[in-house]
């Protein structure tokens, strides 16, 4: 990992080109340091569209600082990720992760009727000529512990795009510039465990996390986030703590994400 983070810190950045698909500017890249080279996805703040429920120029930072809280669970389950200075200015700068063509699917269409063993129902959905079919995600501890993170992040927008299973067997998750805010927006397709018991490794987890946000982890979060959006993290970590389960769905805030993949 201070390999990666010196690399994607340090490195020279070279564009090759832009990741079309994605709601603002996102390159595709490669950092060169010395011997050392890698592929990554660079995010100019001067290429971020205007929201009308975030500041301004700050998903970059809220990129940054969801690597950082990822980092301190100890499940490693966001890329290295820095903000720097870049070829279109400062941004945020991760490590591309390739998935893994033969890695099992994550997500389903089933029969309504469903879901299948191993598969938790996520939501009905229309799939032309008046049918409907149900959407699942794979019931997996990796699914399971992004759900948790998600929770603490309060991520406005887990795609299933946002989910990439990698050839060394995580699952990463992806586009973390709508987070942290202050009102509880959580919009996502990992709601299978929504209403059960926290496992006891998320409880464990969550109760250091309260701890080093008022220490280390809190100073490294303060330069991407408010002292707002620092209190409403610790509220949420205090919330999933003191309830011991996952959320339900908000009814005040559309709780699948739009497109949903």
């Amino acid at each position: 990992m201070p390999t990666a983070l010196a690399l994607l810190r340090e490195g020279g950045l070279t564009v090759h080109g832009r990741l079309t698909e994605a709601s603002n500017a996102a390159l595709y890249c490669t950092v060169a340091l010395g011997s050392l080279s890698a592929q990554v996805v660079y995010k100019p703040v001067s290429g971020e569209r205007p929201l009308w429920d975030f500041p301004d120029g700050t998903l970059a930072g809220r990129e940054v600082a969801a690597y950082e809280l990822s980092t301190a669970t100890g499940w490693a389950l966001v890329p290295p990720t820095v903000l720097r200075d870049g070829p279109h200015g400062p941004g945020m700068v991760q490590l591309w992760v390739e998935p893994d063509p033969e890695a099992t699917p994550l997500l389903a269409l089933q029969d309504p009727s469903g879901p299948e063993p191993g598969w938790l129902p996520i939501v009905r959905a229309e799939v032309g000529g008046g049918r409907t079919a149900l959407l699942v995600h794979h019931d997996d501890d990796r699914l399971r512990r992004l759900a948790v993170l998600d929770a603490v992040l309060n991520n406005a927008d887990r795609k299933g795009g946002h989910l990439i299973p990698a050839a060394d067997g995580r699952v990463y998750g992806i586009d973390h510039g709508v987070t942290f805010n202050t009102e509880g927006k959580l919009r996502t397709l990992l709601w299978g465990w929504a209403g059960d018991p926290l496992p006891a490794e998320a409880l464990e987890m969550l109760a250091r996390l309260a701890g080093e946000l008022d220490g280390e982890l809190g100073a490294r979060l303060s330069p991407h986030l408010t002292a707002a959006e620092l209190a409403a993290t610790r509220a949420r970590v205090d919330a999933l703590r003191g309830t011991g389960l996952h959320p339900l769905p908000s009814e005040d805030w559309p709780a699948i994400p739009w497109p949903p993949v």
